[in-house]
């Protein structure tokens, strides 16, 4: 076996960024022989005319082109950080929202975790009344996504005590 063919076992089974020590430590090798062979690796993937790429902004890891993702995304589940995932239970629990009230809840991080939820189409977006805020609401790629079957707005009238609860998690 040849050591880049190792390194791109070691790439993509880990399913994450992985350092040269690192990847040099699991196949018992010297880091600047796999350094060497990682830099060919990254050569034959640009090379060619396929799907997949090395990135090495920290780490190296074998991932789809930004240009493939909206295949990947119609077969794999959205991936949703601890953070972004506790904001988005507030919209569940609390639909619909104000982003306003979101804010003073989940802190200026939301305003961030409602455009990732946006891209995702996880939640929507509509000018309230006085045109000063927004609505947030869970759409239906959020029940698909959570498994969550007929109306769920009953879900907002869960107590405030218990939302903190669940945030604390």
């Amino acid at each position: 076996m040849d050591l880049k063919s190792r390194i791109e076992a070691v790439l993509f089974v880990t399913g994450k960024a992985v350092t040269l020590k690192d990847i040099a430590k699991i196949l018992e090798e010297d880091e600047q022989a796999v350094e060497d062979a990682m830099l060919a690796l990254i050569v034959d993937y640009s090379s060619r005319d396929g799907a997949l790429e090395i990135d090495d902004e920290n780490g190296y890891i074998i991932q789809v082109k930004d240009e493939y993702m909206d295949i990947v995304e119609k077969l794999c589940p959205v991936d949703i950080s601890t953070p972004v995932l506790k904001t988005l239970t507030v919209i569940a629990l609390k639909e619909p929202i104000r982003q306003t009230e979101l804010k003073e809840m989940r802190g200026s991080c939301a305003y961030e975790h409602v455009q990732e939820l946006l891209d995702k189409g996880m939640i929507s977006r509509k000018k309230d009344k006085n045109g000063r805020s927004y609505n947030l609401k869970t759409t239906p790629k959020f029940a698909e996504y959570f498994k969550i079957k007929g109306n769920f707005e009953g879900l907002s009238k869960i107590e405030s005590a218990k939302l903190s609860e669940l945030l604390q998690l």
